[in-house]
């Protein structure tokens, strides 16, 4: 299991959302939570931010289908 750090999600994963935008889509369940590494200090697990991708992949090609 691989973390990534917010400095990761941009250029790894293309995630272009700030830090607060992260933490509110988080707090309402449209992101996945973060997993607290330490004091100021969390990570992203890659397998669910890969998840997330491709469910917006999904829901992209979904609404072509209608």
């Amino acid at each position: 299991m691989k973390l990534l750090a917010y400095d990761d999600l941009r250029p790894l994963k293309g995630v272009p959302y700030s830090k607060v935008q992260l933490w509110r889509k988080e707090k309402i369940g449209d992101f996945p939570k973060r997993v607290r590494l330490g004091a100021g200090r969390h990570g992203w697990v890659e397998s669910e931010i890969d998840e997330w991708i491709a469910a917006r992949i999904a829901e992209r090609d979904a609404s072509k289908a209608t």
